[in-house]
């Protein structure tokens, strides 16, 4: 095991006394809990993390926080492995597993860095100029190298463990950031009496205050921290929420956050959420989320060794890690200088200052004269190293001379970018600000201010100042004009900054370090055209990487300003769009996955079948018994034959309760559903049950049931399960908007009634066992198509409909739906003595195809109701909707697709669903396509594989041989069309 050797012995913000392991590519190091994934490696003397995407270059860690391009490892393993993960923000924890990617073998010896010996090829755009030739290598040998060498990282390849949540929030003022300004703004707002949440996406608050430190009421700024956080906590309408980002701006004060809630966590603790998606809905809200340090670009500037200077000091103040011992600074403004100044305190030594300025303060020559180093007005314009990090530094002074600096470490500063994200949604852009060189906000998102760096004012004063003001005024405008007392007060550090951009030099200067785009990329991109900025972007891919171009825009936007002779301003920016951060899809997903995607609704009979060991499939939101498997049975077509060859012989039961179930009353009732349906309801007597078919008002097919009439006023119609929502609504549309005049009143009852469909020639009798013995039950008492009110035994009331989709003497019951559980288990009992079955869905669409009644495959969309072989139900004595429109020319052609019965002529073949019908001795085609296959099933009672097809004159060509051609399976055989009709084409047995 590693002893850190770059560990510093004491100081920063770790705890020692809670020593972990965590291992990074196999190999075992230290740590101590307050690391990050890339401090502890900092300070174990890793310095070579990953490979970028294009050239596969060595790539070290460059930042310490979100906007880090370089360092994305996978963390964990197995089902919960997550690529793309930054090292800079993974929080440390005992047991953690991390390794790098996008390298092959490893990462010290990556074959695939012979890219780069392609990189005169590889520029912007390389993708648009090659593999064009031959046009048949593209599928076979271009296409899936590409698809081999995209991606970055592996994803697990299994289901995730883990759980996300989602959640909402409301607040008067939210606050993103917990640096100086957000907590000045949090006290302000708090102490007013405002509701405040304050999101940090670090697990520790204080921002850069936690590196840099400074004095702050004449404390130093560890103290003002406890201090305000302690005061914070104190005020009841503050939440502050750690480990939270603020990643998008939308519509009506509405902000999404994501909560790494147990990421510092190796698993999530039982019952816990990994992550938790916050919708926050905020009257006010206040930007505090800091700024960013930018690179300047030079050649060599992607070795490993090279760091943003605030990221080294970060790393050495905050984690007592040193990225190096004898340290360089290159910098064009004095922030850069803060470094240099925290390395010396760690006693570590410094090399040279490179400073663009012509001007360095004489406190800061003072300095290197006392402590012994250079101090060299130039730029860098190489670097010397390696995978193992950096080794010399070339540098072009001032006047054209050149010197050289050795050092294992360069820090650059090239400034400061206001983190502008989150103000610049909502289509905002930017303005540039000449006096720190970058872009600030300019205007916002409704209800938003900026304030501090967020804001362009780096001073510690100026970010007090700015926050406690914005916080108080966002109170103010929320509502909540309390005493906010008095703000923290701080001295503002003097802050210069000369320009620099790109420095020419001998080889690569990267712009972007995770698409590997260099500054000659964004010349040729100016040079063919694209000059735009968001052309810019999509040729170049500048800042469509996981860092979306934290680290890399405004030095690209800088660069094609200069070699296009325009101001920045002028270039102007990209849109800004959300997520800020990357957001795992799990968190916007929440519980709703798997199982829990939708709701899922139950049958009565629901546990009862699952006692029974049914086999279930969704339907809709509905959970049904598809079969029920016996012991011995192979395969589920074995437990359907059996379920089929029962009712058609003896007696068995389905639970039908899913079909929607409508109450239709008024004196206006019958007029009403003649209106909706084809055929006539009015003239339907008490006591009888009719078929009824709707159409859309384009003559299509919209759905079909039965309805029967109760009352003289009151109907009971049922819909299809698929439509029982969408079939309400549009009788409802009907009813407000198409017949206002009408007095009727419609009542979804479908979750009211439990519903049952008792077949077979035995069902008579296996009803007089549950209903009332007054009740008669005989075919003249009880006729086909009846339907009444009856008593069950117990006196309980019910609902009985002589009905029949199965060909079979068949009745549906319905009880009340808490008696529905009661009254499958009595059928259960009182039908042991006739070989009661219970059956499926599956048995269920086999009877129907062997009767020849069409079903959801049938009514697709496309189909009218001469097509389902129902156009003699279309009344010519009345209007209907879609009674014109059924008339239009092309939904009355000759040669339409009508539905026909289909069966192959070799018994033993299997019909497929979905084959098309081409003519017997032609081609295969789109020309000769004459129809397809809708519904198929194994028919016990034929004992040969049957189904219905929608064919070209179909009903004109019973007994024609046509050839079933199956693309997607591979399978081509003959079929004879035939009459729809399999079973008892008379109706006697139905008809009891």
């Amino acid at each position: 095991m590693s002893s850190q050797p770059n560990r510093l012995p004491s100081g920063g913000l770790i705890d020692r006394s809670a020593p972990l392991n965590f291992r990074f590519d196999g190999k075992t190091f230290a740590g101590f809990q307050g690391d990050t994934l890339a401090s502890a490696l900092i300070a174990n003397g890793v310095r070579l993390v990953g490979r970028s995407f294009k050239y596969h270059r060595p790539r070290g860690i460059l930042t310490s926080g979100s906007e880090e391009p370089n360092a994305l490892v996978e963390l964990r393993t197995g089902a919960r492995r997550e690529p793309n993960t930054k090292a800079t923000t993974a929080e440390l924890y005992d047991g953690l597993e991390a390794a790098s990617q996008n390298r092959w073998p490893s990462l010290r010896h990556d074959l695939m860095a012979v890219n780069q010996l392609f990189s005169p090829i590889f520029v912007a755009g390389f993708y648009y100029k090659t593999f064009m030739w031959p046009a048949k290598f593209w599928e076979a040998i271009y296409e899936p190298a590409i698809r081999r060498a995209a991606g970055l990282g592996r994803a697990a390849g299994v289901a995730d463990p883990d759980h996300y949540d989602k959640a909402w929030a409301h607040c008067d003022v939210l606050i993103a950031g917990s640096g100086p300004a957000g907590l000045a703004a949090a006290l302000a707002a708090g102490r007013s009496g405002a509701r405040v949440i304050l999101c940090e996406e670090d697990f520790a608050l204080g921002g850069r205050l936690l590196s840099d430190g400074g004095t702050i009421d004449r404390m130093p700024a560890a103290e003002w921290i406890s201090r305000t956080l302690a005061e914070l906590a104190s005020l009841p309408g503050v939440r502050i929420m750690n480990r939270t980002t603020l990643f998008g701006v939308y519509d009506g004060g509405t902000y999404g956050a994501i909560e790494r809630v147990n990421d510092h966590l190796p698993s999530p603790p039982e019952h816990q959420v990994r992550q938790r998606l916050w919708r926050i809905i905020a009257k006010r809200s206040v930007v505090a989320a800091g700024a960013i340090e930018r690179p300047i670009v030079f050649a060599g500037n992607d070795t490993p060794g090279v760091m943003m200077a605030s990221a080294m000091r970060t790393y050495v103040a905050r984690y007592s890690a040193t990225p190096a011992k004898r340290i360089a600074l290159f910098t064009n403004n004095e922030d850069g200088w803060r470094t240099v100044e925290t390395a010396l305190g760690a006693g570590l030594q410094i090399a040279a200052v490179v400073d663009a300025r012509p001007d360095v303060s004489a406190a800061h020559r003072a300095l290197a004269a006392k402590t012994g180093f250079a101090v060299l007005n130039g730029s860098v314009v190489g670097v010397e190293g390696g995978k193992d990090g950096v080794r010399k530094i070339s540098i072009s002074l001032t006047g054209c001379a050149r010197a050289e600096v050795e050092a294992d470490g360069l820090a650059v500063s090239g400034g400061w970018n206001p983190a502008v994200g989150l103000t610049s949604y909502h289509r905002g852009r930017p303005k540039w600000q000449d006096d720190i060189s970058a872009f600030v906000p300019d205007g916002a998102p409704p209800g938003m201010v900026a304030a501090g760096a967020a804001n362009g004012a780096f001073g510690l004063g100026a970010c007090l100042r700015q926050g406690f003001a914005a916080g108080a005024a966002a109170a103010q405008s929320a509502g909540h004009s309390g005493n906010a007392g008095a703000p923290p007060v701080a001295d503002d550090e003097a802050f210069s900054l000369t320009p620099l951009w790109h420095v020419a030099g001998k080889g690569k200067a990267f712009v972007d370090y995770q698409h590997d785009v260099t500054a000659a990329d964004i010349e040729l991109a100016q040079r063919e055209g694209f000059e735009s900025v968001e052309h810019l972007k999509r040729y170049t891919t500048l800042g469509m990487a996981t860092d979306q171009g934290k680290t890399s825009n405004v030095a690209g936007l800088a660069i094609m300003a200069a070699v296009s002779g325009k101001p920045i301003p002028e270039t102007g920016t990209t849109i800004y769009r959300p997520p800020y951060v990357p957001v795992a899809i799990g968190a916007f997903a929440g519980h709703h996955r798997d199982e829990n995607f939708h709701a899922t609704r139950l049958t009565p009979s629901h546990h009862w079948a699952a006692e029974q060991g049914a086999m279930f499939v969704d339907t809709g939101l509905w959970k049904r018994a598809q079969w029920y498997p016996r012991a011995g049975e192979k395969d589920w077509l074995e437990s359907v034959t059996r379920e089929v060859k029962a009712v058609r012989g003896g007696v068995g039961f389905c639970d039908v309760s899913t079909l929607g179930k409508i109450d239709v009353h008024g004196p206006d009732a019958g007029a009403f559903l003649d209106r909706v349906y084809i055929n006539t309801f009015s003239n339907l007597a008490v006591g009888k049950a009719r078929y009824g078919l709707m159409l859309r008002e384009d003559g299509i097919v919209y759905d079909d049931g039965t309805t029967s009439r109760l009352a003289e006023d009151h109907y009971f119609l049922t819909t299809t399960t698929a439509k029982a929502g969408p079939v309400m609504q549009h009788l409802e549309f009907c009813r407000q908007v198409l017949f206002p005049e009408l007095d009727v009143q419609l009542t979804s009852v479908s979750d009211q009634w439990a519903q049952f469909s008792i077949a077979g020639p035995s069902a008579r009798e296996l009803l007089k066992q549950v209903v009332d013995e007054s009740e008669d039950l005989s075919n003249e008492g009880f006729p086909f198509m009846g339907a009444r009110e009856v008593a069950l035994r117990g006196g309980i009331g019910a609902r009985l409909f002589r009905i029949s989709f199965s060909g079979e003497m068949a009745f549906e019951i319905s009880v009340p739906a808490r008696y529905g559980d009661a009254l499958v288990r009595n059928l259960t009992l009182a039908g042991k003595q006739f070989g009661v079955t219970p059956y499926g869905t599956e048995a269920l669409g086999v009877m129907r195809i062997e009767k020849g009644h069409v079903a959801g495959p049938e009514l697709n969309g496309t189909t009218t109701a001469a097509d389902l072989g129902l156009g003699r139900m279309m009344s010519t004595r009345k209007d209907f909707i879609g009674r014109v429109m059924a008339g239009r020319e092309a939904l009355v052609a000759p040669d339409r697709q009508v539905v026909v019965g289909i069966k192959p002529t070799d018994k033993t073949r299997r019909l497929r669903s979905g084959a098309h019908v081409i003519p017997k001795g032609e081609i295969p085609g789109s020309a000769n396509d004459q129809g397809y296959v809708t519904s198929v099933c194994f028919s016990p009672t034929l004992d040969q594989w049957i189904g219905l097809a929608l064919v070209e004159r179909g009903r004109e060509r019973i007994g024609e041989i046509v050839h079933a051609h199956d693309p997607l399976r591979g399978e081509d055989y003959d079929v004879e069309l035939c009459n729809p009709v399999f079973y008892d084409p008379d109706g006697g047995r139905q008809r009891g």
